[in-house]
């Protein structure tokens, strides 16, 4: 409960010991008041020169800052505690329970209530080992992934200036056919030294093919940007990339696998440079299949070297 509020008078006594020399702990002891109390009449009267109540402004808040506190408090060591859980703590101190005046107290803290984001589970001991990997053998990681892309269709959302009842005027759309107008699937890599070799898939990709791929392009792409014979390659856990032929191929040819885990959101840094990739052929405007093909390979050797990592 709120104590009673002291007495101007009483308060410039306190003052008055305190010019004439006298601690805060015999002031506290004379006149039977906390320490605390002393301390904040104290420090109050040096600030504003006046031991009197300054005016407020506005209505002075329901829930005071032991309150407040004590509620940024549970939210930080518990952030997915409820508002409703934090109504039953504060009913419990005695203090108010409204949940507009529950919810303000962290928002005054910077803490705001958002939907949680979903993440694939990885362990802390995978998590601190992909961290020391990326730190330390970063340099000589050689990337690769596969991607689609579509002769008329950027699977990207572009913004558009325009005004009100003109979304579907011929300047503010994005021309689509069926199916795209037919697309091409590419294979590829790259390093902190730039892009290695870029190939287009030819029909649906099995094991065998992906075998075939990485014996033609993967080595020569990393003798071309120079990572050395102990270089680490890096795929996703396809099951085209974990069939026995492939991991047969990479043991008989000395190949380090970067250890990737089961659930794994796209951490590979290439959807970067995919990205770039299709906006910069896009921009181009291919009309067949064999334009989409050649300005892709000619779009992914100019992107910078700096862009990749």
């Amino acid at each position: 409960m709120k104590s009673k509020e002291l007495s101007v008078d009483f308060r410039d006594r306190i003052v008055s010991r305190h010019r004439s020399g006298e601690g805060y702990r015999k002031i506290s002891a004379a006149l039977k008041v906390p320490m605390s109390t002393v301390t904040s009449i104290i420090r109050k009267w040096k600030k504003f020169g006046t031991t009197r109540t300054l005016p407020r402004v506005g209505r002075p808040a329901r829930l005071g800052n032991r309150g407040r506190r004590a509620l940024v408090r549970e939210v930080t060591r518990n952030l997915m505690v409820t508002l409703t859980e934090l109504q039953h703590c504060s009913i419990k101190r005695g203090e108010p329970s409204r949940r507009t005046t529950i919810s303000a107290a962290p928002h005054k803290s910077g803490l705001f209530g958002r939907v949680a984001r979903r993440k694939p589970l990885l362990s802390k001991m995978f998590a601190k080992k992909n961290l020391k990997d990326s730190q330390i053998m970063r340099n000589k990681i050689l990337w690769s992934d596969e991607t689609k892309i579509e002769l008329f269709g950027l699977n990207a959302k572009r913004h558009v200036w325009r005004k009100p009842g003109t979304a579907h005027h011929l300047a503010n759309t994005i021309p689509t056919v069926k199916h795209g107008g037919g697309s091409i699937m590419l294979w590829g890599c790259f390093s902190v030294g730039g892009t290695g070799r870029l190939v287009r898939i030819e029909g649906k990709m099995n094991a065998a093919m992906y075998r075939d791929i990485l014996d033609e392009n993967m080595l020569q792409s990393a003798l071309d940007l120079r990572l050395g014979r102990r270089f680490i390659f890096q795929q996703d856990n396809d099951s085209k990339h974990t069939a026995k032929i492939t991991k047969e191929w990479l043991r008989n040819n000395s190949v380090n696998v970067l250890e990737w885990p089961s659930q794994s959101p796209d951490l590979n840094p290439i959807e970067d440079l995919w990205r770039d990739l299709k906006m910069a052929v896009h921009r181009r405007s291919p009309s067949n299949l064999m334009e989409l093909e050649r300005f892709c390979k000619e779009e992914w050797e100019k992107l910078p070297r700096n862009r990749s990592l």
